[in-house]
């Protein structure tokens, strides 16, 4: 049984070939090898499958209605194998196909990455982007099991399986609404922390960076609302319930807010491609990865809204 289905391959080859030729003596010469070996080959395969598979008047052959079906199955097969190794090197050349899974959190998908996907649409309009809409504890998790190509957000701490390239920074600011009193007057922590402050929810990292900088100083502050979402956030300021700490990616202009830069107080925020270290990219996702990396930072993305309410931003949270 094992042998057989070694030697299968070979043995529809020949009878393909002498099916096509309507001639055992021209297969054997297109395979090289001597007639008795293609008789046998073909006379083996009638023995296994059961059936008789040519009608045979002399030399001359002719297909049985049971081999007219086998022929039909085998010849694309037959022919697909032959021509495997030239398919497969143009499949790896041809980078204009495919997709691309990708992990960001609502924020990167937002406001970071539509200038980037469309120019790769455009340009690659065959090769599907994938979006995973995760948080960033996920976004790892599925980038270390190969569930992702690569991930792109903001990286505070870097594991040692991990590679961060960073894209742009963006500053942080402080929103309020129109006329507060913090836009009349120089901009301290001491006077942020006099405001209740509107945050992402607790444990990502928007919430760790402003509660450092706070305890560094020794202040004190309240936390009136946690809001999942930019957005979100900023429309409550815009009530006037309360300020927030955001930075500039997410700001489009069209806010009713005071927007007062606190780069003095809180870190930039840096947007990076997150790879998996040893990870081998397919070249459609070294294509996109290529037009993050080498774009012009200063194009990078409208001034709109940066963080991660959505994401455990402590790793990749947009």
């Amino acid at each position: 049984m094992q042998r057989y289905k070694q030697n299968r391959f070979q043995q529809l080859r020949g009878f393909c070939y002498a099916a096509e030729a309507g001639s055992i003596s021209k297969a054997a010469k297109r395979m090289n090898l001597s007639q008795p070996s293609v008789s046998q080959q073909i006379a083996s395969l009638e023995d296994e499958l059961d059936v008789t598979l040519f009608f045979r008047r002399g030399s001359k052959i002719q297909l049985t209605p049971d081999g007219a079906l086998l022929f039909e199955i085998a010849a694309p097969l037959i022919d697909q194998m032959e021509h495997l190794d030239a398919q497969f090197k143009q499949r790896r050349m041809d980078v204009d196909e495919g997709h691309i899974e990708i992990a960001a959190g609502g924020s990167t998908i937002l406001y970071f990455l539509p200038r980037y996907v469309e120019e790769f649409r455009r340009s690659h309009p065959r090769i599907e982007l994938r979006l995973h809409n995760v948080t960033g504890l996920v976004g790892l998790e599925q980038l270390r099991a190969g569930l992702v190509d690569f991930a792109v957000g903001p990286l505070n701490l870097v594991p040692e399986d991990i590679e961060f390239h960073p894209i742009v920074s963006y500053e942080p600011v402080v929103v309020t609404r129109l006329r507060h009193p913090l836009s009349y007057s120089p901009l301290s922590l001491e006077e942020i922390s006099r405001y209740p402050l509107i945050l992402p929810p607790r444990g990502l990292s928007t919430w760790s960076l402003v509660d450092s900088a706070f305890k560094k100083h020794g202040l004190s502050y309240e936390v009136a609302m946690e809001v999942g979402g930019w957005e979100a956030i900023k429309k409550y300021v815009e009530l006037g319930l309360g300020i927030s700490i955001i930075v500039s990616i997410g700001l489009t202009g069209s806010e009713k807010l005071e927007v007062i830069p606190a780069g003095a107080f809180f870190p930039r925020r840096t947007y990076g491609v997150v790879l998996r270290k040893g990870r081998i990219l397919t070249p459609q996702a070294k294509l996109f990865v290529a037009s993050l990396v080498t774009s012009d930072p200063k194009q990078a993305s409208t001034p709109l809204l940066s963080d991660e309410p959505d994401g455990q931003s402590r790793l990749i949270s947009e």
